[in-house]
């Protein structure tokens, strides 16, 4: 029997964890079975066509809020061409609402409901059956589905979680290949200890955990592979001390410079642990997720979401300042009760610590959780259909949701990419009041000039900053645009051929700058000096720039020294070997 397992990812660089449980779990039984991965950026069409030249006898997808619509539109047409192939779905997306998904799409055969590995092989072995004797298969033996009797909807008995997760075979034994330059999710425990009601983990009951000595035998297999990123998918990977600890260090170990990313609660961190980490993680390494979701005491009462926001602010300063790992903090705009004013506060109290990324997400109503149950309780307003996001509610209007939106777009652009996060730090302390005002500001004005709706280079980035900030009131504007000239040139890989200012220095004030550089030569790094020694090595290596201050006295003491001082920053176009830059005043200007 040719059975395919399938799915939609967002990107080509994903890859499906519940396909790969699903195929180790069956595999034994169904060495034929193909696991075929698309994308959502697919033409619809041409994935048709890949699945019928593949003959399957049953295709089964693996359904989350991203990929539903795709999904339905791939097994609606694929019914079209192959109408007795029997049609599996599974996945949070279809597990919480079976009944309104097989009604409402003849085209689906069978739902998966809740854990997968189990059923499905049972799923199959009574296809197998069908298809030898000829029979419609025995779906109602079958414990934990959704399923059709003619015309009616049936449910089985529901089937119970896998209590010794051991018994689980590896998906990553074996077809190693297949993640070659994709991000690999991993998972060391099912299930989560806390309740926060816009979840769909609060619906589950209890964590399990695989054993140590699989898991580490499973991460010592991809890092040996030389998978570059894997991400944890443990809703709370701290929750058990020891257990994190013991595969904190075996990561420690042998990481051989694969990235490990983890969700991590912060406030229930314990001291010893983070002092571990912070005295034994290599730099770079490690990666932490962390929910805040908002600030508000009554807001996170309302979704029994458990939180100290002072030791979780403790904990995340405590960490930025090791410097040893990036943390990615998580907002949700559209929480019970948290108006406008209120969200305003919660992304100034999040910003404050300067995490690494600060992601903004908006409130989805998701199928099974208790907010979308209580959804008339705050007057929530939201999409019908996938991803089920929220409009407004009784103290958010669409309006304000727009509103946040835009600050959601230019905080992308411009902190999370870290593109000028100089420049950001002396205008979030000397122009502006707060951090969400001078987003939302930027915001409205990005979205008043339309360009919104069209694409940007990254000198675009700068230009419309610029032009941002000349319509605010700001003290010493030089100041600023010599910091976006440094940020500019100082995260650029490879010497830029476009520049984007107007005051851009002639042959005169090169040469100048040149000198001034030769003269202080024997106080910069070896290959840069060397460089400057020879003037075509220099202007080969080199891009300068004019600035109002001494921007290198500036980042090591905080002194603005004023003046017309000139930046040059080096490429030293050598693998791993990062920029260089001085701050120089040419003996032509200073005399003058």
């Amino acid at each position: 029997m040719n059975i395919l397992l399938s799915t939609l990812n967002a990107k080509f660089i994903h890859s499906s964890l519940a396909l790969r449980y699903l195929r180790s779990y069956t595999q034994s039984a169904f060495p034929s079975l193909q696991l075929v991965e698309y994308t959502i950026n697919d033409v619809t069409l041409n994935i048709v066509a890949d699945i019928y030249k593949r003959e399957p006898d049953v295709v089964a997808f693996s359904c989350y809020i991203w990929n539903i619509r795709e999904t339905l539109d791939v097994i609606r047409n694929l019914k079209k061409v192959c109408p007795d192939v029997p049609v599996i779905l599974g996945g949070p997306e279809v597990t919480y609402d079976a009944d309104y998904w097989m009604k409402k799409h003849p085209e689906i055969d069978v739902i998966v409901i809740g854990e997968g590995e189990q059923t499905f092989l049972e799923l199959l072995e009574a296809y197998r059956q069908a298809f030898q004797n000829g029979q419609p298969p025995l779906l109602r033996d079958v414990a934990g589905i959704a399923y059709r009797e003619g015309e009616r909807v049936r449910f089985s008995m529901p089937r119970g979680q896998i209590e010794e997760m051991d018994s689980i075979p590896s998906p990553y034994v074996d077809h190693l290949d297949e993640l070659n330059n994709r991000v690999v999710y991993f998972e060391a425990s099912r299930g989560c200890p806390f309740k926060c009601q816009y979840c769909l983990s609060s619906i589950e009951d209890g964590v399990r955990y695989f054993s140590l000595e699989r898991v580490r035998e499973d991460l010592l297999r991809l890092i040996n592979h030389g998978v570059k990123t894997i991400k944890f998918v443990d809703r709370t990977f701290n929750i058990n001390k020891k257990y994190a600890l013991e595969i904190f260090q075996f990561l420690i170990d042998n990481h051989n410079g694969t990235v490990f990313q983890f969700e991590i609660t912060a406030d229930i961190l314990r001291a010893d642990v983070l002092d571990f980490l912070i005295e034994n993680a290599p730099p770079g390494i490690f990666r932490f997720e962390i929910g805040v979701q908002s600030t508000n005491d009554e807001t996170n009462r309302l979704v029994q979401r458990i939180q100290r926001f002072d030791r979780l602010s403790q904990t995340v300063t405590k960490i930025k300042n090791s410097g040893k790992i990036d943390q990615h903090l998580d907002l949700i705009a559209g929480l019970p009760e948290e108006d406008y004013q209120s969200f305003r506060k919660t992304f100034n109290d999040v910003f404050a610590l300067r995490p690494e990324e600060l992601q903004l997400g908006f409130l989805k109503m998701l199928r099974g959780t208790g907010v979308r149950a209580r959804a008339a309780d705050h007057g929530y307003v939201y999409m019908d259909e996938a991803p089920y996001e929220i409009l407004g509610n009784n103290v958010l209007s669409f309006g304000d949701m727009q509103k946040i939106k835009r600050v959601e777009d230019v905080l992308e652009k411009y902190w999370n990419a870290h593109r000028m996060d100089h420049t950001l730090e002396w205008m979030l302390e000397k122009v502006f009041s707060s951090p969400f005002d001078f987003f939302q500001s930027f915001g409205d004005y990005w979205e008043k000039q339309g360009w919104s709706r069209i694409g940007h280079q990254l000198e675009d980035l700068f230009t419309r900053l610029r032009s941002f900030l000349q319509t605010v009131h700001i003290e010493r504007p030089e100041h600023i645009l010599s910091l976006m000239k440094f940020d500019f040139l100082h995260n650029q890989k490879h010497r830029p051929r476009k520049l984007w200012w107007d005051d851009v220095m002639d042959k005169q004030e090169m040469q100048d700058a040149y000198a001034a550089v030769f003269e202080q030569r024997e106080q910069l790094r070896e290959d840069f000096a060397r460089h400057a020694s020879l003037e075509k090595d220099y202007y080969k290596h080199t891009l300068a720039a004019k600035v109002s201050f001494d921007i290198a006295t500036w980042l090591k003491t905080g002194e603005v020294i004023e003046g017309d001082f000139t930046l040059v920053v080096y490429y030293p176009y050598k693998e791993g070997e990062q920029n260089a830059f001085t701050i120089v005043r040419p003996a032509s200007i200073a005399s003058a």
